[in-house]
């Protein structure tokens, strides 16, 4: 009976966490920019994509499954709770420059320890078709998360904050959340779920023209130039963010969370189009991609 208690208890809380972490941008919106990405790839990439998945079970970590491209979007964050084995990657999830400085595309990465510098990295790991294909889907894994990454403002644009971890922030009636949080979470999944149309689709080339192309360096000066113009002075009702110190609390209205979700929206769809341009490169035939030394 005391056993049968203790997993009735287990089986609660595991229920109680379970929606907060599916809440995640990393659990949410990466899934969606990756099956965007899946949707508009040709069918022979999409093939090769799914040859990969196939070889799951080598990467050893059943706690973590890809059996998906969705799956593939979260990896990296799943893999991450096991620091002693994959610790060394928090870094590669962001790379954060102060928006109050001038933006230098080679700053913050020593090593190659930063989101653009991974992106490219893995691009080339997946393109290498003499590679192990456990070695490949692990690449793969991480190049959709991190290009999912740069596309949100805050993992490129820092007020001295950490790219808004420490703002503390409501987002509308529910408190004492952060700035950084919110871009990840509730924002970015308000965004994915409203609007005139469908995010999740097959686009149409001109919209696919419209918003992919840029490289890595691109896209982060892109999320760099939104947190200073967008999404500081958003949250704290500023001009300009970069004329005084900013307070440690704000808050979003209502009307500063729909002034926001066009902008979350509009990075959802570029980070999926984005990482289908990755994917159809990575498969292509000819020589192995170039590092961006920007």
């Amino acid at each position: 009976m005391m056993l049968r208690a203790i997993g009735s208890l287990v089986a609660a809380l595991a229920l109680l966490v379970a929606p907060v972490q599916a809440r995640a941008w990393g659990f949410y919106a990466h899934g969606v920019t990756a099956d965007i990405a899946y949707a508009n790839v040709s069918p022979q990439t999409r093939a090769k994509i799914n040859e990969l998945l196939r070889q799951e079970a080598m990467l050893g970590t059943p706690e973590c499954r890809i059996r998906t491209i969705a799956e593939a979007s979260v990896w990296p964050d799943c893999v991450r709770r096991t620091f002693w084995r994959w610790g060394y990657t928090a870094a590669w999830h962001y790379r954060t420059t102060p928006i109050c400085e001038a933006y230098n595309p080679r700053a913050n990465c020593s090593g190659g320890n930063c989101v653009t510098a991974q992106i490219e990295r893995s691009h080339r790991i997946l393109a290498d078709e003499s590679l192990p294909a456990h070695i490949r889907l692990e690449a793969l894994a991480f190049m959709v998360h991190f290009a999912g990454d740069i596309h949100m403002p805050l993992h490129s644009g820092d007020k001295d904050d950490r790219g808004g971890n420490d703002r503390v922030t409501d987002y509308g009636i529910v408190p004492d959340r952060n700035l950084h949080s919110i871009w990840d979470g509730p924002l970015a999944e308000r965004a994915v779920t409203t609007g005139p149309d469908k995010v999740l689709r097959r686009y149409s080339a001109e919209e696919r023209k419209e918003l992919g192309g840029g490289t890595p360096a691109d896209w982060g000066r892109e999320s760099w130039q939104i947190s200073r113009d967008i999404v500081y002075p958003n949250a704290f009702d500023v001009d300009d963010p970069c004329a005084s110190d900013l307070p440690g609390e704000t808050a979003l209205t209502q009307e500063d969370i729909v002034e926001a979700v066009p902008v979350a929206r509009r990075r959802v769809q570029q980070a999926g189009i984005r990482i289908a341009e990755l994917l159809e490169s990575a498969f292509a035939s000819g020589p192995l991609p170039v590092e961006d030394r920007r």
